[in-house]
């Protein structure tokens, strides 16, 4: 018989529980100490009654290991749209301001109302796709975006109103690729290798806000402010001809591990992904999710914990990247537009090494942990054990395996934000703040990376859904970090601006031990719930 969880969950209880009471209750109890007493249990989930070795079970997913990198790197091209579109159009805001005849505060309400589009449409689009499939809503969301691009390119400058209205569109078309994408991540990856996936898949979403500022001010510099959009036109049609022609569907409810052909909306017409169909064993599909409104997991306290960790990290940068081009204009006057715009790739470079290596990291330290746990079950040479029963059961350690270097990151995070500002009150060389930056990006990306692949480990069947829901956090906190920093830069200055801003990160440190040590808990709870 299988190990019980509700037995694993009271063992570790009463184990936790006493080491609260011990002399070293200060932090999270040691590892081996934690699952020990369970090993032997779980060493019947693959051995039977004799000893010997059981059938492990056939792959997760049919798709080779090549076949999902190339499906993770479809979905990341899709879900660089995101991020690519809100800052393609920054540069071109003073010449929208002057062809509308709008002051830049009003043509900035555009950015606004993008911004809260951004976060709310996810929430739709995800839980239909948890639903319906990812494959026909991320066709309709590139679909809206190119439509609402045409729109935008073609708006007439007495039309501020339809300017915010299709700007609105656009989000809506736009945001939702991430979700998207972070459930296909779910749909076809086990949690020894999500976190490298979820690297190489925020590869494009990062891109974005380091290469959309400098080729908007390149096209509205060289072919006026309409071009952005007819350029977001053509590549958003292109895109979503690549994603119709070789993205396959990967909703578990519908296609199973991908062995089962769907209806012709969910096939893909040249495949080259998913030709190796045939497997051996039933090809069962798991009941369809009922209809559940994303924000029923804003209650989960282990969900609400992990939201609030990463959107004040990304409120927190975002006041680093939206306050950049006035500060620097301050600090370096020396400096012109094109080089201004050419300051984000700093940051951006540091988030793209740290989404490919915090990626990298991840599964690495998941599979020791695992691994650990296989020698450690093993206590004689007959027994033999299935890597997938210990990552299923609900005793694993996934909290620990996700977070448990995010408080050093957090830590260099916050030091480096402190020290960016101090640095820009000071006047020091521009190298200086730019490589702080850098660094800034490579500890904000690994915070999003870890806290993303935990919250989709703990719903892997809803994947977009759970994503929705990071997504509108991430949005309103950063939302109103863009509302307020401009004041307290004029109120504080540069230096205590940013002081201000690492005391934020301070505050929700603790909040990293708090899932390590309740998260377990947590967990089950709402399990046993939903049995």
């Amino acid at each position: 018989m299988g190990i019980s969880g509700r037995h694993l969950y009271r063992t570790i209880s009463s184990m936790l529980e006493a080491g609260a009471d011990g002399e070293q209750s200060a932090g999270p109890l040691d590892f081996e100490q934690l699952v020990s007493p369970v090993l032997s249990s779980i060493s019947k989930t693959t051995a039977g009654d004799n000893g010997h070795h059981v059938a492990i079970d056939k792959p997760y997913s049919v798709y080779t290991h090549k076949e999902k990198w190339l499906i993770v790197f479809l979905a990341s091209c899709a879900a660089n749209f995101s991020p690519f579109t809100a800052n393609i159009y920054l540069p071109a805001i003073p010449v929208i301001s002057r062809d509308f005849h709008k002051s830049v505060e009003l043509i900035n309400l555009t950015v606004t109302m993008f911004m809260v589009m951004q976060g709310i449409s996810p929430m739709f689009w995800g839980t239909l796709s948890d639903r319906w499939g990812r494959r026909p809503m991320m066709f309709a969301c590139l679909v809206t975006l190119s439509l609402s691009c045409v729109g935008l390119a073609l708006v007439p400058t007495s039309a501020y109103w339809l300017l915010i209205l299709l700007r609105c569109l656009q989000a809506t078309g736009s945001a939702s690729t991430i979700a998207l994408g972070a459930g296909i991540i779910g749909d076809i990856t086990t949690p020894d290798e999500r976190g490298g996936f979820f690297g190489l898949f925020n590869l494009g979403v990062v891109a974005g806000p380091s290469l959309g500022p400098v080729i908007g001010g390149a096209l509205a510099q060289g072919l006026g402010w309409r071009s952005i959009f007819w350029f977001l036109c053509i590549f958003s049609a292109v895109c979503s001809l690549g994603l119709f022609l070789l993205l396959p569907e990967t909703l578990r409810s519908i296609v199973g591990d991908g062995s089962i052909s769907a209806g012709w909306i969910y096939t893909h017409p040249i495949s080259i992904i998913g030709r190796h169909r045939n497997v051996e064993g039933p090809n069962e599909l798991p009941p369809r999710k009922p209809f559940k409104s994303p924000l029923l997991m804003f209650i989960y306290p282990e969900v609400f914990v992990l939201l609030f960790i990463n959107g004040t990290i990304y409120a927190v940068m975002y006041g680093v990247t939206a306050s950049l081009s006035v500060i620097f204009e301050k600090v370096y006057p020396y400096l012109n537009q094109t080089d201004i715009g050419l300051c984000f790739l700093a940051i951006g470079g540091g988030m793209l090494a740290g989404s490919v290596f915090s990626g990298r990291f991840m599964d690495a330290y998941y599979r020791k942990i695992r691994d650990d746990l296989i020698r450690q079950t093993r206590t004689d040479s007959e027994k033999d054990i299935d890597p997938r029963a210990i990552e299923k059961d609900p005793s694993f350690p996934i909290e620990k395996a996700r977070l448990h270097i995010l408080p050093w990151v957090v830590s260099v995070f916050t030091a480096c934000v402190i020290g960016y500002g101090w640095a820009l009150e000071s006047k020091v060389t521009i190298a200086v703040p730019l490589i702080i930056q850098f660094i800034i990006g490579v500890t904000a990306m690994t915070v999003s990376n870890a806290t993303q692949t935990l919250l989709v480990d703990m719903m892997p069947n809803q994947g977009s859904s759970i994503t929705a829901c990071n997504n509108i956090v991430r949005c309103s906190l950063g939302a109103g970090m863009v509302s307020i920093i401009n004041p307290i830069l004029v109120a504080l200055g540069d230096g205590w601006t940013y002081v201000v801003l690492g005391g934020f990160c301070v505050l929700v440190s603790p909040l990293l031990y708090v899932e390590m040590r309740w998260g377990p808990f947590w967990r089950e709870r709402r399990r046993r719930a939903q049995l």
